[in-house]
């Protein structure tokens, strides 16, 4: 924790770092870049139905305005004046999908996060009547795919019907949770601002990312009403002030989608630059300065960022993994083999490897390279040995042969291979994810020694924001982050093979959910079963349940 000495702080700078699974509240010496005090609340999701994640509006809102209050606390205690907070930041879980009433600011129906899969029926009603197969990716950089917002606000607007009686009365506002945040914070039915910035509006498949504007075509097309749209901002620049709580009067100047953040906090300014974000899911950015390059290899074209209204906007390819954390967390909430998410390395280490049995964690389908919405997840290689220790380390694996594969790709589309991973985000605490990441990459690995890069990417945009002025962009402001670095430690053969099973075990996730009926009308049960089914099913009967319990 930072000196209580007030006389070595420059201006101070928050951030709201809202994503799937918690919210948080961060603080930075602008000067340093030094992590002074911050503070954490979980977000509980929502299961209503197989394949849907939903989340509360309001919770959300709530734990931003917890994490601020506590965080101020902490900061009193540590003798720090509050009044040194010139700029608050914005970064959020991208594409996850909120409508409100601009009259009483009550949420209409429960964010639709992006994970949920209940609009792949929409998807693909949609693409038999898409004017073109590169109609919409041609404009957005996106795949037409249950993912983005554009389908999720669509699926909302038929199935709620206090929504729809909203929009046809004029009382509807639409965002992702930057918007929402952003209107509640500057006063909400009382004034609030309803604006977005280009990352996240680059995420909804509604906004052209070359003309920077929404695009007409595509409202039609999904049939969504332009007025129900946020206005779409710099992502540095003052939107607004705050209108309640300790930080009153602040302006909040910085927004950014969380992956995007990161790209700004590893400083990733230059062509070819990249990071991963370890998270929820696992996200592989690499900056393609002003030129919108269009991959030939499954992944996205996105706006990195645009850092003033005056200045030209930054394009990124993207590579993104639904499950990477998440499944971290599913261990722990739905077979109960972990207590918290720090057990996972502990349980590896225990065995040093799967013994042969690898994860595919498709829960919500397979994202980047293969765009699979029917893939579910399995557990294949099991045998009498296998143990939790083993599913531990294999579920560790996963993320790593998943970033794998989108940066093989990468490296196919920009032609210059990277030569070292630069990573963030909270699972790089984890030493054994990061070493198996090295050896499954041949390359080293790169680990600030903050890893709040996501947080610290919104924390610089607001600060640097005109009218604001007290963070420069320089590579100097990060004065107060060292890196650590994992080389690899298995031959290249041995990567190559163990690789090589990964896209083995791939292919058998292929094909398990449908959303056509069977011949006897009912659903296609079989498909749609959850993971956990299979899971207990074959490891009570090939395992038993002292080898479950870990017993010898």
């Amino acid at each position: 924790m930072a000196s209580s000495n007030k006389s070595v702080l420059g201006p101070l700078v928050g951030s709201v770092d809202q994503g799937t699974s918690s919210t948080r509240f961060l603080v930075f010496n602008s000067k340093t870049a030094e992590l002074l005090s911050h503070h954490q609340v979980e977000i509980k999701q929502k299961f209503p139905k197989e394949g849907w994640v939903e989340q509360d509006p309001k919770e959300i809102l709530q734990s931003v305005y917890e994490c601020i209050e506590k965080t101020c606390e902490k900061l009193h205690e540590l003798n720090i004046d509050i009044s040194n907070i010139k700029a608050i930041g914005v970064t959020n879980q991208r594409e996850t999908t909120v409508v409100w009433d601009k009259f009483t600011g009550e949420p209409l129906y429960n964010a639709v996060v992006w994970l949920d899969l209940r609009t792949q029926s929409t998807v693909e009603t949609l693409s038999k009547r898409m004017p073109g197969n590169n109609f919409v990716k041609s404009k957005t950089g996106l795949p037409l795919s249950t993912y983005f917002s554009a389908v999720k606000l669509r699926w909302i607007l038929d199935n709620v019907k206090n929504v729809q009686k909203a929009v046809e009365e004029n009382r509807a506002l639409f965002g992702t949770i930057d918007s929402w945040l952003i209107w509640s914070l500057t006063g909400g039915a009382k004034g609030g601002v309803h604006c977005t910035d280009v990352t996240n509006a680059s995420r909804t498949m509604l906004f052209n990312i070359h003309s920077l504007e929404w695009d007409k075509e595509l409202c039609d097309f999904f049939e969504i009403p332009m007025t129900i749209l946020p206005n779409v901002r710099s992502s540095s620049e003052i939107y607004g002030l705050m209108k309640a709580g300790a930080l009153e009067g602040v302006p909040i100047s910085g927004c950014l989608g969380d992956q995007s953040a990161a790209l700004v906090g590893q400083m990733c300014f230059e062509d070819g630059q990249a990071k991963n974000t370890y998270g929820t899911g696992c996200f592989l950015l690499c900056n393609t300065g002003h030129k919108c390059i269009f991959s030939e290899h499954g992944l996205l074209t996105t706006v990195a960022y645009k850092l003033g209204r005056d200045k030209p906007a930054n394009y990124a390819l993207e590579g993104s993994v639904a499950i990477a954390g998440a499944v971290i967390r599913w261990l722990r909430d739905n077979l109960g083999i972990i207590k918290t998410s720090e057990e996972i390395e502990k349980l590896a280490r225990e065995v040093g490897t799967s013994y042969g049995c690898y994860f595919v964690p498709a829960f919500s389908g397979l994202y980047a390279p293969y765009w699979e919405p029917s893939a579910r997840g399995i557990i294949c290689g099991l045998t009498q040995f296998t143990n939790k220790c083993h599913i531990a380390f294999a579920a560790l694996e996963a993320v790593c042969f998943q970033t794998r594969e989108i940066l093989d790709a990468m490296n196919r589309d920009c032609g210059i291979p990277l030569r070292h991973l630069q990573v963030d985000g909270g699972m790089t605490n984890n030493k054994i994810l990061m070493q198996l990441q090295a050896d499954i990459l041949y390359i080293p690995v790169v680990k600030p020694s903050m890893p709040e890069t996501t947080a610290l990417g919104a924390a610089m945009a607001a600060g640097a924001a005109e009218g604001v002025g007290v963070w420069s962009l320089e590579p100097e402001d990060l004065s107060a982050v060292t890196v650590e670095r994992f080389e690899p430690q298995i031959n290249a053969e041995e990567s190559e093979i163990r690789y090589s099973t990964w896209k083995k075990a791939v292919t058998k996730s292929m094909g398990w959910a449908t959303t056509q009926p069977t011949q006897s009308g009912d659903p296609s049960i079989f498909c749609s079963l959850p993971l956990g089914f299979f899971i207990v099913s074959s490891m009570v009967m090939l395992i038993g349940a002292r080898y479950i319990s870990g017993s010898p």
